[in-house]
């Protein structure tokens, strides 16, 4: 058991998730329809918040993520992070389903669906680009989102940090070779830009002002004020969430409405590959015995994906019209619901997944979220 969680087990005990947070998914598919239904009515309306970008990251919806994510990093202790590598075997887990399974997993599946299975349903002229967008998608682990879905889960906040942290630095080298060999290209070209802007908007900037604010905070007050704040945040994190489905269902309204079939067959394989990678990783990390605390979060990085990356790759590599980003942008509508859906598997099963000896229990691990 690692110090950290341990004097975190002494200190508190889980909060219950609120009324709110228990019936998220509900808001969640409210926030759809709303968007899907606006973006029908009002195209130009966000056609212009489209366009509110730069280096293909659009800045409203990166403002919104800071209002997701700042809760979240603000939890994030620094004093406490070299405890982390007692919780190697979790990293371990993350980063064979990330870089090792994944893309190949979502390789095989969208060769077996999409060439195979749901050959007679697609245009034939788009099947390659179909599965490109696929494993575009898959190649690229999330970076922002994670931060919520680790905490929906009380997860470790600092090894969410920290495996996210790990994840950018390796995308940043492996990206392009993974693609490259999946998609049989010899030269990618990889939004370097965009990636690199999305990780200082997403991670880099966040985090410098929620450590500012901690700090602050703990310096004229204490823990108990540190917990006050972020108890009054936590409703303007979901309501962040839920503003950002609305936009990104509206930027996509008419193309939904327009090819419902597609989207359809083509969230087959991205359904599966999200319940096959989370479920391989929290059982590989309960047969190593790491504490669920870690084994959530692992879990949910493991299955999620960096969609704005994959959609800029998708755009650059084969254009906005295309198979490829019409892929990757039913990774974005998928996304949030199907990760909603992990969030509540990993939470309802704590108490199986504790039952083993030797596992920590959540009092015990989870740190003072």
């Amino acid at each position: 058991m690692s110090a950290d969680c341990e004097v975190a087990g002494a200190r508190t005990t889980p909060n219950p998730m609120s009324w709110f947070e228990r019936y998220l998914t509900l808001w969640v598919f409210v926030c759809i329809a709303v968007g899907i239904w606006l973006g029908h009515l009002f195209p130009h309306l966000f056609q212009s918040i489209g366009r509110l970008e730069f280096a293909r990251v659009n800045l409203p919806v990166a403002v919104l993520i800071w209002l997701m994510v700042i809760p979240m990093l603000l939890k994030v202790d620094f004093g406490a992070l070299h405890h982390l590598r007692e919780h190697w075997r979790g990293i371990g887990v993350t980063l064979f389903i990330n870089w090792l399974v994944k893309p190949f997993s979502m390789a095989l599946l969208g060769w077996l669906f999409i060439r195979q299975v749901f050959a007679a349903w697609l245009p034939a002229d788009q099947i390659d680009a179909y599965i490109a967008g696929l494993i575009l998608l898959a190649a690229a682990p999330c970076t922002a989102m994670v931060f919520v879905w680790s905490h929906l889960t009380r997860g470790h906040a600092n090894f969410t940090l920290t495996q996210v942290a790990l994840n950018d630095a390796i995308m940043i080298f492996a990206f392009a070779p993974i693609v490259g060999l999946l998609l049989g290209i010899s030269a990618i070209t990889v939004p370097w830009n965009t990636l690199l802007l999305s990780v200082a908007l997403y991670i880099l900037l966040p985090l410098i002002v929620s450590q500012l604010w901690r700090h602050y905070l703990l310096r004229i007050g204490d823990e108990a004020m540190l917990q006050r704040v972020l108890h009054r945040l936590q409703p303007i994190s979901l309501f962040a969430l839920l503003t950002t489905l609305v936009l990104l269902f509206g930027f996509q309204g008419e193309q939904i409405l327009r090819a419902p079939l597609i989207i359809a067959l083509l969230a087959m394989p991205i359904l599966i590959q999200v319940y096959f990678n989370s479920g391989l990783a929290y059982l590989l990390n309960r047969r190593f015995k790491v504490a669920h605390c870690i084994a959530g979060p692992s879990a949910l990085i493991g299955a999620s994906n960096f969609f704005e990356l994959a959609v800029a790759a998708a755009i650059g590599l084969f254009g906005f019209e295309s198979g490829a980003a019409l892929a990757t942008v039913v990774g974005v509508l998928i996304e949030v619901p199907v990760m909603l859906s992990v969030v509540k598997i990993v939470n309802r099963t704590r108490a199986w997944y504790e039952r083993p000896g030797g596992i920590p229990s959540y009092a015990e691990c989870c740190p003072n979220q």
